[in-house]
């Protein structure tokens, strides 16, 4: 019993690998989508076709449960309002004020703020090894944010947008904490139909003041494509992934993959969008890549080893 339980566990360890590869293609994706549609129409149809498949698939399914949905309804708002809704209006009002590598740089920090949360407010517990990988990840993701030049950093400059960041920060931090309650109650599925549904309606209301909804029927056909991907992959995939990772895992330990979504950007961008890359981007990435696997390893070497020692009382 329990080595199908640690199986299932390394299980999600590997599926978290594709939900920073699908955010971090739809950097791109969304970069593009943003010069034919204005951002948060372009939100809010993202998010509310997710929702509508969503929820055909989970009535389909019988996964759509009204009473859960009904007892822990105050939550799966706060959530909804928080990552979907909250995350995306900062995200995108603040890059209108500030540089992409401001908000990065803001929005990288997310692992470490949320592993604080996780360890002061919901019990997860700190060790020095997932403080290693923190910290090496934190640094690789900022080399690749820097595009290694220590020259970025002398032109940074910080204003109102930047704030805006650091609004959107505290959403995502916030969706994780509040999920690892939810989600011992509610499933994955449930759990990430509700809150883009939800979020999609707020953003709904709130891109009607855009007037780009008749941008959509004029999209290029590449646009349509990177909508499709955005839909599929980078919401109802990604998310229920995302969710499943923080029921399994704990949100300090799911938060960690964040810090891959910059890294894959990069590359998809250099392969598909003839972006360029550095050398120290490079190296950057395989210390981030390092950074994650000492972080969310340890958990499996400690049962290891507490196995054998068991083993060899009995």
């Amino acid at each position: 019993m329990q080595q199908k339980k640690d199986k299932q566990t390394i299980g999600i360890y590997l599926l978290l690998l594709l939900v920073p590869l699908f955010w971090g293609g739809a950097f791109g994706a969304a970069k593009h989508i943003i010069t034919e549609v204005p951002p948060i129409t372009t939100a809010a149809f993202r998010f509310g076709l997710a929702g509508l498949i969503l929820y055909a698939a989970a009535r389909f399914s019988s996964e759509w449960d009204i009473q859960k949905i009904k007892v822990h309804w105050l939550s799966l708002l706060l959530m909804a309002l928080t990552g979907i809704f909250g995350y995306n209006l900062f995200f995108f009002m603040g890059l209108e004020y500030t540089s992409a590598v401001n908000g990065s740089l803001i929005v990288a920090t997310t692992p470490v703020f949320v592993t604080l949360g996780a360890v002061l407010f919901l019990g997860e517990t700190w060790s020095p090894r997932l403080g290693t990988g923190l910290i090496l990840s934190l640094t690789g993701v900022f080399l690749v944010i820097i595009k290694g030049s220590l020259q970025t950093i002398k032109t940074l400059t910080f204003n109102e947008g930047d704030v805006l960041f650091i609004a959107a920060l505290i959403c995502w931090i916030a969706h994780g904490l509040i999920g690892k309650v939810v989600l011992q109650k509610v499933s994955p599925f449930l759990t990430t139909t509700v809150t883009t549904i939800v979020g999609s309606v707020c953003l709904a209301l709130l891109s009607f003041f855009e007037r780009g909804w008749g941008n959509i029927l004029r999209m290029s056909n590449q646009a349509w494509l990177e909508m499709a991907f955005m839909v599929f992959f980078a919401s109802i995939v990604g998310f229920i992934l995302w969710n499943k990772g923080i029921q399994k895992i704990g949100a300090s330990k799911a938060s960690m993959y964040m810090n891959l979504v910059p890294i894959n950007a990069a590359w998809i961008a250099f392969f598909l969008y003839d972006a360029p890359i550095s050398w120290l981007q490079i190296a950057g990435m395989f210390m981030v890549i390092i950074g994650v696997y000492v972080s969310t390893t340890g958990h499996h070497k400690k049962n290891k080893k507490l196995k054998k020692a068991t083993k060899r009382v009995i």
